[in-house]
């Protein structure tokens, strides 16, 4: 079929629009609903842009007779060099829904023409050899980016960098599985074949497995940055956790009352610190005393929430002792006896403390306990504010944003692998496989090279369905479920 939709935003009014049109009858549309000028076909230079008179295609007129839809810029781009790979046109329109509906109705005209599908433009270009499956999702990240860190990461990965590196180590597979086969095939015949081939291809192996798992502890870079950085909200009722949701969001998110265990449920918002995404979680209050089995239900979801965050931030009354470990999953039977999380990117999530109120508590320290090392956080990572007067918030954010930067951010033109869950567990089965292989191989004579060359074949698989060369059609489903339709 030959697919058309719009391309650029829908429902709005705006000064142009654009319709793409692909698939092998594109040139109907040029012929039909654009004539005059050009060649003999009908057809206008390829890769330029001409103004042409839009018309509603019949049957019983010459096409100039046609009632005119619009003036129009309209673009040739033959396959295979076109995003697609197809033969595409481009009707750069006047923007105002009645045109765009008007334009959309002709095309619907044509004979092997349809509306495409969400995705279905990428698709093509897939299908076609224009883009492997890294850029494809890059591309739907792109679309989707909300900050600038998105934008970056999306850019870089469009750029092919993830590609690259993947094909490389799937490259020196395919050689190392080459190699071991011609030991099971020839290694009794010919000299220059031998044990010292496997030994050799056992070290390159070995060498890509440390590199991807280098990779994979990267802590969920990529993810964070995709999806958003988790910070979860997390402290003792009335500390001030839906207020500070409120004032970071900018708007009232979640209630705030003076009545204990007013929030049940998760509160989640999503927005920006530092340029990058964040998904910022308001949680049920945490305590021991309660039995009230609905909010002892929230602080088990306040514990889930905070076990899943990649940042805990917790919110404390600046006149109330601090308690000195601090652990969501044992806070609402006893917040003394759990074991800290200090970790960061690569472990645990990291804790942060907020002394909330110090509007109210002036004087000392506010009966916060635990000196330098509040509920073992160190004093660097630790803030008193005010979420009524905005005491101390300024700088907070500030902070805070540099903390959520300084873990999850990259540099520019930096390629983090592993942007999606699908990923991870694609180099999670490589690496499982390359150390199977390493295994086997290292039995020397007795090593079954039959069952390693399979361990190999199975680590080049798992990479080549990260890129799209091998089984991935129900990937692709997934990935172009969430596409808009015009792309």
């Amino acid at each position: 079929d030959t697919i058309f939709a719009l391309s650029s935003g829908a429902g709005v009014r705006a000064g142009v629009s654009v319709i793409r049109v692909s698939g092998p009858h594109a040139k109907l549309v040029l012929q039909r609903m654009c004539p005059g000028g050009g060649g003999g076909d009908g057809l206008p230079p390829p890769r330029r842009a001409v103004l042409r008179s839009l018309r509603q295609p019949g049957s019983d007129t010459p096409p100039r007779h046609f009632p005119l839809v619009d003036q129009a810029l309209v673009l040739w781009l033959p396959g295979p060099r076109s995003f697609t790979g197809e033969d595409t046109v481009e009707l750069h329109t006047h923007g105002s829904p009645a045109v765009v509906s008007a334009t959309l109705e002709a095309l619907g005209r044509l004979s092997y023409h349809r509306l495409a599908e969400p995705g279905e433009f990428t698709r093509q270009a897939h299908a076609n050899g224009r883009m492997d499956l890294t850029e494809v999702e890059a591309l739907g990240d792109l679309i989707n980016a909300q900050t600038d860190a998105q934008r970056r990461q999306a850019l870089a990965a469009m750029g092919g960098g993830q590609r690259r590196s993947l094909e490389a180590w799937r490259g020196r597979m395919v050689r190392a599985l080459a190699h071991t086969e011609a030991l099971i095939d020839f290694g009794e015949d010919a000299d220059d074949v031998t044990e010292a081939a496997l030994s050799s291809a056992v070290g390159e192996m070995r060498e890509i497995r440390r590199e991807i798992e280098a990779e994979l502890e990267d802590g969920g870079r990529g993810e964070a940055v995709r999806d958003g950085v988790r910070v979860a909200i997390l402290g003792p009722p009335n500390a001030g956790k839906s207020s500070l949701l409120n004032l970071l969001a900018r708007r009232d998110a979640a209630i705030v009352s003076p009545i204990e265990g007013t929030t049940r449920d998760v509160v989640t918002v999503s927005l920006q610190l530092g340029g990058m995404p964040v998904v910022l979680s308001d949680t049920a209050g945490l305590r021991s005393d309660s039995e009230d089995p609905i909010e002892r239900l929230g602080m088990v979801r306040s514990a889930d929430e905070a076990a899943k965050a990649h940042v805990q931030l917790w919110v404390f009354d600046a006149s109330t002792p601090v308690p000195p470990v601090l652990d969501a999953s044992s806070a609402a039977a006893s917040p003394t006896t759990a074991t800290a999380a200090t970790g960061g990117i690569a472990g645990a999530p990291l804790q942060l403390l907020l002394r909330n109120k110090v509007d109210l508590s002036r004087g000392g320290e506010g009966g916060a306990e635990g000196g330098d090392t509040a509920g073992g956080v160190p004093s660097e990572r630790q803030w008193r504010i005010s979420c009524t007067t905005g005491e101390g918030v300024a700088p907070f954010l500030d902070q805070l944003g540099g903390i959520v930067r300084r873990l999850y951010g990259s540099d520019e033109g930096e390629t983090p692998l592993v942007t999606r869950a699908r990923h991870r567990q694609h180099l999670e089965g490589c690496v499982a496989a390359l150390a199977q292989f390493e295994e086997l191989a290292s039995l020397g004579e007795a090593a079954p090279l039959d069952l390693a060359c399979e361990e190999l074949r199975t680590a080049s698989l798992e990479l080549g369905r990260i890129t799209g060369r091998v089984d991935v059609e129900e990937v692709l489903d997934v990935i172009f479920r969430d596409f808009c339709i015009g792309k």
